[in-house]
């Protein structure tokens, strides 16, 4: 178990004072058998009038802000502290007949998974279905687990260049591919819709990365993270970060699990304001463990 303590700073500009509409939070992480919050506090700038909670479709955990005075700058800033429990293999192993793949989904979590199962994105050329078929052995049994972590681990395998971008939205599984590069939520999509022409339930799940160390080689930290669950019958949702070939929670702060990357934006709202007023968004995240060297954060702007 260990101790970790979340800042998360989004800064928004704007060149002249402007009216805030409703400001949409998703910033408190899924407390679960693994993790645990131990404290949290949202402090914002202008003060909002209300501040409401919500569950969202998902059962993710949704501020929303309301406001009734103008500025020429918003400030969301969260800190929370938590306690993270790590696991590598699945604590609950695969039932038999999912250990080998291909296999077929119980009755019963069917109509629960579908949507999960279901491609979300096109691949015309058939180059997500053509890469995710690599990872099927054509010359032996296939095990389900040892598929996947192949899968998680082909990212980095195979070259792909890990390039931040502060432009919301993700890049198509197909140009990723095509590209040889992304940021973390591109790759986590490939990995989805991956999984899904295999006929596996995938879902996207947004929170935050922890880098001990320099030397540690994870990528993607100063920032929100993204990453991929797959269900495997008996193991339930495992998780799985193709950005750093890790299977499992290790380093993983769960924040929101979704069906789809849109569903997941960190901070979403609107201003009225002239089309020029608006300068740019700064965000700056920092996840430490108390005695523990802290990491340089870095700050992603737009």
């Amino acid at each position: 178990m260990r101790v970790l303590k979340i800042q998360h700073l989004t800064t928004y500009r704007y060149a002249n004072p402007v009216a805030f509409g409703d400001h949409r939070m998703m910033l408190r992480p899924r407390g679960s058998h693994d993790l645990r919050v131990l404290s949290s506090r949202l402090d914002i700038i202008p003060q909002p009038i209300a501040i409401r909670w919500q569950h969202d479709v998902f059962g993710n955990s949704v501020a929303v802000a309301s406001f009734n005075a103008a500025a020429n700058e918003l400030r969301i800033q969260s800190e929370i502290e938590l306690e993270h429990y790590e696991t590598i293999d699945p604590d609950c192993p695969i039932e038999k007949y999912a250990e080998t793949y291909p296999f077929s989904y119980s009755a019963d979590e069917v109509p629960d998974l579908m949507r999960n199962i279901e491609r979300h994105y096109p691949d015309p050329q058939h180059q997500v279905d053509l890469w995710a078929k690599r990872f099927v052995k054509t010359d032996g049994v296939t095990n389900t687990l040892a598929m996947l972590t192949e899968m998680t681990s082909a990212i980095r395998a195979q070259g792909f260049q890990y390039a931040a971008r502060a432009t919301e939205g993700c890049q198509p599984p197909d140009e990723t591919l095509r590209l040889g590069s992304g940021s973390c939520r591109d790759f986590a999509l490939l990995m989805i819709e991956a999984a899904r022409s295999l006929g596996l339930a995938a879902r996207f799940v947004s929170g935050y990365l922890y880098v001990p160390a320099a030397e540690n080689g994870n990528i993607g930290g100063g920032e929100t993270h993204a990453w991929v669950e797959v269900y495997l019958p008996g193991s339930g949702w495992m998780e799985f970060d193709p950005t750093n070939a890790i299977v499992g929670n290790r380093d993983l702060i769960r924040v929101a699990v979704t069906r789809d990357p849109k569903q997941a934006v960190p901070v979403a709202g609107s201003f009225t304001g002239a089309p020029g007023d608006y300068l740019g968004m700064q965000v700056d995240v920092r996840v430490t463990s108390p005695g523990s060297p802290a990491p340089n954060a870095q700050a992603v702007a737009s």
